[in-house]
């Protein structure tokens, strides 16, 4: 029984899904967890607490407190005895609630109050799944640290076939023993990871900048403490949140701020992800109290190159530090990612390059090519910048193998 001691609380929302609940806590009980049915009031409308109960072998837990003799089923209680929270079916309405920390029933109350990780297991129709809220809504859970168990396509109750369908029982207890099993490959290594634009002061007003979003560092960030790692993310400014408890996130706006920050913390690592687009740049004279006015002459700026911080990291990495950068090419990409490579004293340079279209700045996907300083060259397609900072934590991984 490979679920044998674990504790876990399922979440049943009301969705015609919630049948297959009863398959799904059978499994998990044959696996030996011991499992806490919570049910929303609107999924006893679908399946009955009586079933549920029969099945865990335990009361399920729906209001606050039994009308009957007035027991207090504590939400806090339950947050801290299980080793997992799983919410399957969980609606749109249940996401959105969750996204939002509406407490308005047990189930939502609890997940607010575990200390356990969460699964999410969504279950609707394609266009409720479909609806920007609701994606929104999960992006939101991701960055909480929840893990979202994507549901499957085919027919649904409504007759219409797509995606929205939650996934079998059989799938989802397959997930929770790979949850808890399957060995985090960065486990206990740090790292750092530089994200989104640096902004060069000229006055309280302007500044200049670039267009990174800041996806794909956070994406990386994420990905990392995914398989273990501690993370200490260096962002400039971006319009993201993360929340991980693995990632500490230290805010910035200009180049050397960013620069301080790593050479304060790189020593401490086993390596780098340097993905942030840092201004080549800064302005030398900055009239820092007033705005510059506009005049009929125009106005000429002096500027001063910023130190490369890659570079510099490159100097103080040791044999057992792994440096990764980035270069956004736009001619020669190849040869002057080669360039760069050796010139940084890196072991893999991300290449990114404009002619690609849907990659680089302000689009959730990229096309990557990855070269290393063995000489190998590996080209990846276009994907969603999620996906393709799984393809680069997994060649971090590979480097780490026998480095211990």
């Amino acid at each position: 029984m490979k679920l044998q001691g674990k504790h876990i609380i399922l979440g049943i929302s009301g969705s015609i899904a919630a049948y297959k609940a009863a398959f799904l806590v059978r499994l998990l009980v044959k696996e030996g967890a011991e499992v806490q049915v919570v049910m929303t009031p609107a999924s006893k409308e679908f399946i009955t607490p009586v079933t549920m109960c029969a099945l865990s072998g335990k009361p399920v837990a729906s209001e606050f407190f039994s009308a009957n003799d007035g027991t207090w089923h504590s939400h806090v209680d339950m947050g801290l005895w299980a080793d997992l929270m799983l919410i399957a079916p969980a609606t749109a309405s249940t996401i959105a609630k969750m996204a939002t920390g509406i407490c308005d029933n047990l189930l939502i109350t609890t997940v607010l109050s575990a200390k356990c990780p969460v699964m999410v297991a969504p279950a609707m129709d394609l266009d409720m799944y479909r609806y920007p809220a609701t994606q929104n809504n999960l992006q939101t859970l991701k960055s909480y640290g929840q893990i979202i168990i994507e549901p499957g396509e085919g027919e649904l109750a409504s007759g219409l076939s797509g995606k929205g369908r939650m996934q079998e029982p059989g799938e989802i207890v397959a997930e929770v023993i790979s949850f808890f099993f399957s060995k985090k490959k960065l486990l206990n290594r740090s790292f750092l990871v530089t994200a989104g634009p640096t902004y060069e002061k000229i006055d309280p007003v302007r500044f200049i900048g670039n267009r990174s979003s800041g996806k794909m560092g956070f994406a990386i960030a994420q990905s990392l403490a995914e398989e273990g790692a501690n993370v200490t993310l260096v962002s400039g400014p971006v319009n993201l949140e993360i929340n991980h408890p693995l990632i500490k996130r230290i805010k910035v706006e200009s180049a050397r701020e960013m620069e301080e920050e790593c050479l304060k913390k790189f020593s401490d690592t086993d390596g780098a992800v340097m993905c942030a687009a840092v201004a080549d740049f800064r302005v030398e004279t900055i009239s820092e109290k007033k705005k510059i006015k506009r005049t009929s002459e125009g106005l000429s700026l002096s500027l001063l190159p910023n130190d490369d911080i890659a570079s510099r990291l490159g100097g103080l990495k040791t044999d057992k530090q792994l440096l990764v950068g980035f270069a956004l090419e736009t001619d020669h990409e190849m040869e002057n990612a080669q360039e760069k490579l050796k010139k940084k004293n890196l072991d893999f340079i991300v290449l990114n390059s404009l002619s690609d279209k849907g990659a680089c700045f302000g689009v959730d996907t990229n096309k990557i090519s990855v070269l290393s300083d063995n000489g190998s060259v590996l080209r990846y397609p276009l994907k969603e910048k999620k996906e393709v900072a799984r393809d680069i934590v997994s060649l971090i991984t590979e480097w780490f193998k026998g480095k211990d």
